[in-house]
């Protein structure tokens, strides 16, 4: 199998491709609609800037031959589908919603791309409200499509926090084998490499210690910024930070003010309107660079744009650990199927 042309769909910062890449994947493109997302992505991976801005609700396989270069033949297509619409959060769920398409976009660019050339597999990440009413039938007629196109497929809900992730994040994870390649493999979720316990990976383990974030003003730079560029919140402002006993750790009620506790794992990064988790302290909301240790990424890794834009592509990265550990499932499957 050649690892080195993996196409990635809907990459946003690069979350799930880090994961790949560490499992000993290469990625030959990267596809996003937020020039932010692909900026970030590129500038995490200088030397091979294979990032590229386009639109997937209307992108055929021609179209990506044209970014690529040369007519695209990868050994593995990845991505995960912008998946609010189908959000428990969100409460207003429409069925004539555009964003209802792209998990079945997703699929229609692999049926095509794997009629040039048997492509060895697929992975596509959503969240687990997607198999669900009211969008089980949606997803049932995924599912028919992506073995239509050629695929044995297998799904599970993982939770990022079996995976050496400090944070209670489902994810629903659907792979496929293609079936000419590999008769009769289905893919088997991985074991989970922490164990079950939340204080193992707890928001102690991933952000205690660090120094206070810079406040935002309009004037500041990431060169401004101690510690990680990424390292800046807002300023407090609601008389919540300043009144004793107005917020409390682990309290998690209100949908504006959810504030972590030290000793467990954090709720799912997921924030709406600038709407990011409170610290356990209770005197202000986290940083990005903290939500980005709460994902699982590295130090080393950089959002680039503006607060708001990061804000949205740490909500909507894939925790690197949990991809990391699903791409070396699939690896290990496929050698063992010879």
């Amino acid at each position: 199998m050649h690892f080195d042309s993996l196409l990635s769909l809907y990459c946003g910062p690069g979350g799930l491709d880090l994961g790949f890449e560490r499992a000993g994947f290469s990625i030959r493109l990267a596809i996003d609609r937020n020039p932010n997302s692909v900026a970030t992505y590129n500038h995490n991976r200088e030397g091979y800037s294979v990032g590229s801005v386009g639109d997937l609700s209307t992108i055929r396989a021609e179209d990506l031959d044209k970014i690529a270069g040369g007519r695209l033949e990868p050994g593995g297509v990845i991505g995960g589908p912008p998946c609010q619409s189908f959000s428990q959060s969100n409460r207003n769920p429409q069925d004539d919603d555009p964003r209802h398409e792209l998990p079945m976009k997703f699929s229609m660019l692999l049926s095509q791309l794997n009629r040039r050339r048997h492509i060895p597999f697929f992975m596509l990440e959503n969240v687990p409200s997607l198999a669900r009413p009211p969008h089980d039938a949606l997803f049932r007629d995924l599912l028919v499509s992506l073995s239509t196109a050629g695929f044995a497929v297998g799904y599970a809900v993982l939770n990022a926090k079996f995976f050496g992730v400090p944070q209670n994040r489902e994810r629903l994870i659907v792979v496929g084998f293609n079936s000419a390649l590999f008769p009769g493999l289905v893919w088997a979720p991985p074991n989970p490499v922490s164990a079950p316990d939340p204080a193992v990976i707890s928001v102690r383990s991933a952000i205690w210690g660090l120094p206070e974030p810079a406040r935002y003003h309009k004037s500041l730079s990431a060169v401004d910024i101690p510690h990680h560029p990424n390292h800046w919140c807002m300023a407090p402002k609601s008389a919540k930070f300043f009144n004793e006993g107005a917020l409390a750790p682990g309290r998690t009620q209100s949908r504006s003010f959810k504030t972590l506790t030290w000793e467990k794992p954090s709720i799912t990064v997921a924030y709406g309107n600038r709407e990011v988790h409170i610290h356990p302290e209770c005197k202000r909301r986290l940083s990005v660079y903290e939500a980005m240790k709460l994902q699982g990424f590295p130090d080393d890794y950089e959002l680039l744009g503006s607060l708001s834009s990061q804000i949205n592509q740490v909500s909507e990265a894939v925790p690197p650990p949990l991809a990391e550990a699903v791409a070396r499932s699939i690896v290990d499957q496929i050698r063992s199927a010879g």
